[in-house]
């Protein structure tokens, strides 16, 4: 008995298509690509313009496949919540965009299953972290600032949530 195909990809949320990546890498396992892609597509719609890791598996010989979607990039999130098109070509001087601290609380908890942090308070850090090498502030203020204001527990009655 053959063992399962894995192929995993990159795709824009709810925008997947029969092309690369997913075409070649799906064509040769004979599978029908566009039910995969159309699976995918429902399965990243709430992902809309971000990009998304996926992992299809295949199994060749009954041609059955599951699709699991993973979470779409701090960055990603970062930039959809704030509506900016990227971050800042020079984030300590130049400023794109700005979070307020529960859009923060909000990514940290959908990023949580996959970052480091043991606490929702270490994975606002992690978030307030990226928003600060990508030129975003955190209610109007640099997110160094935030980083102190977090430590002296400013922010603790929204993190205790």
């Amino acid at each position: 008995m053959p063992e399962k195909k894995v192929v995993e990809a990159l795709v824009s949320g709810g925008q997947a298509t029969a092309g690369p990546p997913l075409g070649p890498a799906l064509g040769p396992l004979g599978v029908n690509v566009l039910m995969i892609v159309n699976k995918i597509n429902e399965l990243t719609s709430s992902y809309a313009g971000m990009k998304v890791p996926v992992k299809i598996t295949v199994d060749p010989e009954t041609k059955e496949f599951d699709v699991t979607v993973g979470i779409p990039t701090t960055g990603a999130l970062i930039v959809k919540e704030t509506g900016i098109q990227k971050g800042s070509g020079t984030p300590h001087t130049a400023k794109v965009g700005n979070l307020s601290m529960e859009q923060v609380v909000k990514i940290a908890k959908i990023k949580q299953p996959t970052l480091l942090a043991k606490t929702l308070k270490a994975a606002v850090k992690e978030i307030v972290g990226t928003c600060r090498s990508m030129g975003v502030t955190v209610d109007q203020k640099d997110a160094k600032d935030v980083m102190k204001e977090i430590d002296e527990g400013v922010y603790d009655n929204i993190l205790e949530k």
